[in-house]
């Protein structure tokens, strides 16, 4: 109270009220009818003194109200502000918040697809559109005061994370950069960086939440909490909850567990194991659902590790007659979804399984995943919000920066699959996903359940929720595309100095000593699990050994093979008659069967019904089980024979059972002998190769394959020797720490000079076309161009060919072909996988890697045929049929086979100079933006 303060106090806090009144934070306050918290205060005044910022806060905390300032501070002094977001979602969420609070006129949107008021004072736009801005010294950048890098974090993605260095590195001394991020344990390193290449830089770092969060576990039909608190005479201590702990150790010390047989279990323990697993077991997805419903905690995100198991715990919630909505909720839903969905083609509809998803929602449940159409994850995102949809089952895409707030986040498991195999969530990303629950000005606290899982450690999962070790990696690495815009705008003198400057770099320079204490850690290891290996018949690293050749071989041989076998596959089909008996070597009709037509196109063969012209003869066989059907080449990995001949009956009807019996008996007693034989000449196939036969003859012949513990030493063997390996890398990393990435550049400098795209300080005209070509295989483009490839290639072939540029398969399967169109199309993609070959050894010569994020990938072939469809005027309803792909990963590679259309348009030849592919790939842009590619507003 100003009663209690003396006159000299009254005075002062006046002054201070005054001072205040002078900056533009007091009428900033005032936008916002909540009082901002002291963190946020900080940063701002920071950022009116001139200085930039680093804030890192929790999720939800609020810590893009200091990027709202920037944008306040820039339209106060009439120069501009750029806001930039990692995807374009996030874009478009934050334009429309920043249009609504300082109107259309003076905010725009960039983020490659849409384009909005451009030339407004305030710009949103993904962080990629900026650094493209700074590479081509766009005229944008004029008067730009502020820049603010949402989710600056995101510089640890492996392939994305290298955008927000560039920017940072490149952005002219006059801009203040604001960086926003999750909370991290290492936001002082990051700004000490930041504050060596960006000028003085203020460090803002809150633990605070704003919204408690409690966590639970939930087993059966109780839930528990994970932490309780105990006065231990030192201020209290969280301990884990002792029933946890407790029901961990008798579910551990049953005999049940324990692989005891029940049938010789005594009664009294088979009494105890009901009692106990009736206390203890996983819920179901809509008894967890209705479990949080009537505790009041809901709405609520399920985490699930996979998009099929979202949209199955969305039926199983439908199928068990789950509502979370009342009559009057419904009916808003509805009305809401059918004018947010009003441009999607009524024929669309049924293709987008739109019915049950609004089933779904009108029922207050939804799923939330990349596999979905944009559209759809948009309306759910927007329903949420509001409080129409209560139950969303989502992947951890959701929690990269939607602004998706619930009151309770439900983690199913603490596993997931990162890409190479099933690995347990780490303490960063529970911390990211469960910072989703407690809605800001909503709820009163956050609730995190993790539901039950048999062999769960409550111990360890205290570990991960009280763990604050979220540290912020730099993935930096020079690409060609930078390289050559670095070298035209700064030299190469210069341009090694400035990726010295990199996050990377001064993260090496420092983590010297962290790595040799991680060899020391990891030879500790090594001998464990050598120990561990001993076999007491021989020498088992040696078997080990044997054992990773072996497959190494099969491995590159499988390689090798495949096109091989590939084409000798489709040539063997086309020499097929009717009446040849044949072994289908894979597939769902393996086995013996007996070609009625072979399929083969009209000139070849007077049966050519089912002749596919892109995928090769389609034979009609009668297989051994009675069963006619026409086959396909993805049934034929490797060429097949006539094993014999036998006549077809002319009385012979496919139609009818008791003739395809008849032929069917026949069939078995003429050959059935065959088929066993066949298949062991399959199985030694890869016997024919000499060292795969001295690799085998050898692992035999080794004393420890007869060791009756030979799989328990090889597990203890695979860890030694990845743990090994991983210890080799760590001792060169040592080795080479100083100007690792200086040292990348003088090699990718080197090749660009031998393909003469770079002369000394210049950029020779083929390299200012790559500085247009920006993404993972630009240099493969580039050579596209140059050579020529593209020529004269229809729209449609144009955009297939693009699309190995971009796709890349969530599963690599050597063993199918990805189909492709024919004619100059399929020449065109044979051209880039030789172009591909060639960088590749290229690389191989100069000593860039791969493995270390630098270099081309093999195009991949597999999204070809899908836009080559779409682009020659298909259904959705048939090209997603052939494409095997969900909706919303069909949008996203379209989208980005439209960016780098765009790019190639761009940076082609001239029409003057005879060139086609400009024409043609605007051509393609339009034919691939149509129907539920152009009505999807975000990729």
């Amino acid at each position: 109270m100003t009663e209690d303060l003396s006159p000299a106090e009254r005075y002062a806090a006046a002054r201070i009220r005054t001072a205040e009144q002078a900056t533009q934070l007091a009428p900033f306050r005032e936008l916002y009818d909540f009082d901002l918290d002291p963190y946020q205060v900080e940063a701002c005044k920071a950022l009116e003194a001139g200085k930039g910022v680093l804030v890192a806060a929790p999720t939800g905390s609020g810590k893009t109200i200091v990027g709202e300032f920037a944008v306040h501070l820039a339209l106060a002094e009439r120069r501009k502000c750029f806001y930039t977001t990692p995807i374009k979602a996030l874009s478009n969420q934050k334009f429309q918040d920043l249009v609504r609070r300082y109107g259309a006129d003076k905010v725009g949107l960039l983020t490659g697809d849409n384009s909005v008021n451009p030339d407004a004072p305030v710009i949103v736009m993904t962080t990629e559109v900026l650094r493209n801005m700074l590479y081509a010294g766009s005229q944008a950048l004029r008067g730009l005061a502020y820049v603010v890098m949402d989710e600056v974090h995101y510089l640890s993605d492996r392939f994305r994370g290298a955008v927000w260095e560039e920017v940072i590195i490149h952005l002219p001394d006059s801009v203040t950069l604001v960086s926003l991020s999750a909370t991290v344990s290492n936001a002082e390193e990051f700004g000490d960086w930041l504050d060596t290449v960006r000028g003085d830089t203020a460090v803002i770092v809150s633990e605070h939440r704003p919204v408690p969060l409690w966590q639970h576990v939930l087993a059966g039909r109780k839930m528990y909490d994970l932490f309780e608190e105990s006065d231990d005479g030192r201020g209290g201590r969280r301990e884990v909850n002792p029933d946890l702990v407790r029901m961990a150790r008798m579910e551990n010390s049953s005999p049940f567990a324990r692989g005891r047989g029940r049938g010789n279990m005594r009664e009294a323990d088979r009494e105890r194991e009901r009692r106990q697993r009736s206390r203890i077991w996983t819920p179901a997805r809509p008894e967890v659902i209705e479990r949080l419903d009537s505790a009041g905690l809901l709405p609520a995100i399920t985490f699930i590790f996979s998009r099929a198991g979202c949209e199955a715990a969305v039926q199983q919630c439908l199928y068990a007659g789950l509502r979370l909505n009342d009559q009057d909720e419904r009916l808003l839903v509805r009305e809401i979804v059918e004018e947010r969905t009003a441009s999607i083609p009524g024929e669309d509809l049924h293709v987008l399984g739109y019915y049950e998803w609004l089933e779904g929602l009108e029922r207050g449940i939804a799923a939330h995943h990349a596999g979905m159409l944009p559209t759809f994850k948009e309306v759910v995102e927007e329903l949420f919000v509001r409080g129409l949809v209560k139950a969303v089952f989502a992947t951890e895409t959701l929690a990269l920066g939607i602004n998706m707030p619930a009151r309770s986040v439900v983690l199913e498991k603490l596993v997931k699959w990162n890409g190479e195999q099933h690995a347990d969530i780490t303490p960063g990303e529970y911390t990211q996903l469960t910072g989703r629950a407690g809605r800001r000005g909503i709820d009163v606290e956050g609730h995190a359940v993790v539901l039950w899982q048999r062999g769960m450690d409550p111990g360890a999962l205290a570990g991960l929720a009280g763990t604050r070790t979220y540290p912020l990696r730099s993935s930096f690495r020079p690409s060609y595309n930078m390289a050559v815009n670095l070298v035209q705008q700064f030299g190469r003198h210069r341009s090694r100095e400035l990726l010295e400057t990199s996050f990377a770099q001064f993260q090496a320079d420092k983590s010297v000593v962290g790595i040799s204490k991680q060899v020391q850690k990891n030879e500790e290891g090594i001998r464990g699990y050598r120990e561990g290996m001993t076999c007491h018949l021989g020498d088992f690293e040696e078997y080990a050994r044997l054992r990773r050749d072996l497959k190494e071989r099969e491995t590159e041989l499988a390689k090798q093979g495949a096109v091989q076998r590939r084409v000798a596959a489709a040539a063997s089909l086309e020499k097929l008659k009717p009446g040849d008996i044949i072994h289908v070597p894979t597939g769902k009709f393996a086995g013996l069967a007996l070609v009625l037509d072979p399929g083969l196109p009209a000139g070849r063969a007077n049966g050519h019904r089912g002749f596919d012209q892109h995928d090769g003869p389609r034979p009609l066989v009668l297989t051994a089980e009675r069963q006619v059907k026409r086959l396909a080449s993805i049934d034929f990995p490797v060429p097949v024979e006539a094993l014999e001949r036998m006549r077809i009956p002319k009385s012979f009807n496919a139609r009818s059972p008791q003739s395809r019996r008849d032929l069917a008996s026949a069939l078995r007693t003429k050959a059935g002998h065959i088929a066993p034989e066949r298949q062991r000449k399959q199985r030694a196939a890869a016997a024919d190769d000499r060292e795969i036969a001295r690799l085998r003859t050898e692992l035999r012949a080794h004393p420890c394959h007869g060791c009756d513990e030979r799989e328990d030493h090889a597990r203890w063997a695979e860890r030694y020797h990845r743990l090994q390996r991983d210890t080799k890398q760590l001792e060169r990393r040592i080795e080479g720490r100083t100007n690792t990435i200086a040292r990348t550049f003088d090699r990718i400098y080197a090749l660009l000079t031998e393909l003469d795209y770079l002369r000394g300080d210049e950029a020779t005209e083929h390299g200012k076309r790559l500085a247009r070509l920006y993404g993972e295989l630009d240099l493969l483009a580039s050579e596209c161009l140059r050579e020529g490839v593209w020529e004269g290639l229809k729209p449609a072939e144009l955009a297939a060919c693009v699309s190995a540029l971009v796709f890349e398969a969530r599963q690599a399967d050597d063993a199918v072909a990805p189909k492709v169109p024919t004619g100059p199309a399929k020449i065109a993609l044979g051209e880039m996988v030789r172009i591909w070959g060639r960088l590749d050894a290229l690389e191989e010569d100069f000593k860039i890697n791969q493995a270390e994020g630098v270099g081309q990938r093999e195009p991949d072939l597999g999204f070809a045929w899908a836009v080559y469809m779409w682009a020659s005027g298909k259904g959705l309803d048939e090209v997603l049929r052939e494409a095997e792909m969900p909706a919303g990963d069909f949008v996203r590679w379209c989208k980005q086979v439209i960016d780098v259309l765009g790019q190639i348009a761009a940076a082609a030849p001239s029409s003057a100079e005879g060139s086609t592919v400009t024409k043609n790939a605007r051509k393609a842009v339009d034919a691939v933006l149509r129907g539920v590619v152009a009505y999807s507003s975000v990729g």
